[in-house]
């Protein structure tokens, strides 16, 4: 998995206003003004996290007559996802043996072997 990649996707995530422009994306492409209505920030400050966006694979501009509009591009957040998945597994098998142990520790307390 390239690194660098990984750390721009990363990073462009660390906004909320980005992840609210991504989530927006989702539904479907929108301008620069519509992406910038519920905000309370200019479009020149949206096209700045926009431009952190793109920089991180996040989001592409299209052509449409006079339109530019942006659409989500998700593969970085499907390589952001494995890299977490491991994380994830690590966790769910640390849990597994809590669980597994405070069993244990039950049943030593009742001293009867059963829950």
């Amino acid at each position: 998995m390239d690194t660098e990649a990984l750390d721009a996707t990363f990073a462009a995530l660390a906004d909320p206003t980005r992840r609210a422009i991504l989530a927006r994306l989702a539904a479907g492409e929108a301008t620069v003004t519509e992406l910038a209505a519920p905000f309370a920030m200019s479009q020149p400050a949206i096209s700045k996290h926009l431009r952190v966006l793109e920089r991180a694979g996040l989001v592409t501009r299209g052509r449409d007559a006079q339109r530019r509009p942006c659409r989500l591009a998700a593969a970085p957040l499907r390589e952001a996802t494995a890299w977490l998945a491991d994380y994830r597994d690590y966790w769910a098998e640390s849990y597994q043996r809590l669980d597994a142990l405070l069993d244990d520790l039950h049943h030593t307390d009742t001293g009867s072997g059963a829950p």
